[in-house]
């Protein structure tokens, strides 16, 4: 709700008709932009036609992959502009694309996979319909300020018009002579301030309108989304096997035999003190030696279970702990009010403890933007470098392994990644928080 705080002297009743305006004409701003959306949206519709034609020809499955992931971009921006222009929540529930090699194999993988998720067919209905239905909501508001305008200039514009198409009309109103013209003009008037005032109305339908259509909350996305749950639990459970025969193999090959080795050594020196106390002291140093290099892999490895400012400060901190050993310039932000779960908030933590290692190491980036919101009931971790982009989920850079951590808690992993850059990886999570000092 905006506030206005009038000064002394100030009419009220003005600065209220100033805000009116004012919101009406970003409105109808917001329309336009709407209005070349949709249209861009139409010759992005021709492309995916065009590159499904190709496919007999074996070019279109190359070329077929990116378009969809341009349709699917373009719908997630309309999401977004009807929440943050219109107060309308639309969700999504994609299918993540499946982890394969590069080539024509994994192209192939991926569209049999979206032909299979109901979002796919949703985004393709939004951009057939939307060209039409879309750009008469979104671009009214426009049109009736565009005549409004024309009318009211008609007292200057009726000689020539009138000469140049004889008998001329303005609506309703006959332009016959210098008289009409003021009536035109008024009529102008209402149709330009009809304009300005129903904009915000207008963008409001919209918004509800992308929530219509594009809206992916169905009982086949539902039932389609809880058996990817079930495999997705199914190779979670798997996961966390080979994570604990990982453990014990770390502890046995590292911590446990450093300490047997430092037993051996401390009975040496203890047979050895008596006889020979300066080789005794030797292998007493080098126990101590052992034990400093046992201590320290215990710490790694219990720092990779679950680190302690994880427990002990929260996500945001412990993410902040973790930007700061990453050899980038990294700034997380966040309004986190409370904490999750523990076991949720370990599986987002080392989720962008990955992406953040994944950034450092490939993608030629010098700054990192790591935000962390609360969506409703969703989390949302959104790490953000400014690198050469082109990053894909399954071409040997982790991601799969935060799908599968992520997978656990129904969450998901979202990436907008184009050559070029910048990379987008935002962790998606349902998610309701404790508050900070709850134990």
């Amino acid at each position: 709700m905006t506030q206005i705080d009038a000064k002394p002297g100030t009419d009220v009743a003005t600065a209220r008709h100033s805000g009116v305006v004012s919101s009406g004409l970003r409105a109808i701003g917001r329309g336009i932009v709407l209005t070349g959306l949709a249209l861009w949206e139409a010759l992005l519709l021709l492309w995916v036609c065009l590159c499904a034609c190709l496919v007999f020809l074996g070019i279109g499955v190359i070329l077929l992959p990116p378009a969809l992931d341009a349709v699917r971009s373009q719908a997630r921006r309309q999401r977004s502009l009807a929440w943050s222009w219109s107060g309308v929540r639309v969700t999504e529930n994609y299918l993540p694309d499946p982890t394969a090699e590069g080539g024509l194999s994994a192209n192939l993988k991926r569209l049999q996979t979206r032909s299979g998720d109901p979002s796919f067919w949703k985004d393709l209905l939004w951009d057939l319909v939307n060209p039409f239905v879309g750009v008469v909501i979104a671009f009214v508001p426009a049109a009736l300020v565009v005549n409004g305008l024309f009318g009211v200039a008609m007292p200057v514009l009726w000689e020539p018009w009138v000469s140049g198409w004889e008998n001329s009309w303005y609506g309703f109103v006959p332009v016959d002579s210098f008289g009409m013209t003021f009536l035109a003009a008024a009529l102008g008037l209402v149709s330009l301030v009809l304009g300005v005032v129903l904009a915000p109305f207008f963008i409001r339908w919209h918004g509800r309108w992308v929530a219509t259509v594009l809206s992916t909350q169905t009982r086949e996305q539902m039932q389609a989304r809880m058996e990817h749950l079930s495999r997705s639990r199914s190779d979670a459970v798997a996961h966390e096997a080979q994570e604990i025969r990982r453990i014990e193999r770390d502890l046995h090959d590292g911590a446990q035999a450093r300490l047997v080795a430092m037993g051996m050594t401390l009975s040496a020196a203890e047979r050895l003190i008596d006889e020979n106390p300066a080789a005794a002291r030797t292998m007493v140093q080098e126990a101590k030696e052992t034990s400093s290099a046992a201590l320290q892999e215990l710490r790694e490895l219990v720092r990779g279970i679950h680190p302690p400012v994880l427990a002990d400060r929260g996500l945001v901190d412990a993410i902040r702990a973790r930007a700061l050993e990453t050899p980038l310039n990294v700034q997380v932000r966040s309004d986190l009010e409370g904490r999750p779960l523990p076991p949720l908030e370990s599986a987002v933590y080392f989720a962008v403890s990955e992406l953040l290692t994944n950034a450092a190491k490939h993608s030629g980036a010098d700054q990192i933007v790591v935000t962390i919101a609360k969506d409703g009931g969703t989390l949302r971790v959104t790490v953000e470098d400014n690198g050469r982009g082109g990053v894909r989920i399954g071409e040997g850079t982790g991601l799969r392994g935060v799908e599968r951590r992520l997978a656990a808690f129904d969450g998901d992993l979202l990436v907008h990644s184009p050559r070029g850059g910048p990379t987008t990886m935002t962790v998606v999570v349902p998610c309701t928080l404790a508050p900070r000092d709850a134990s």
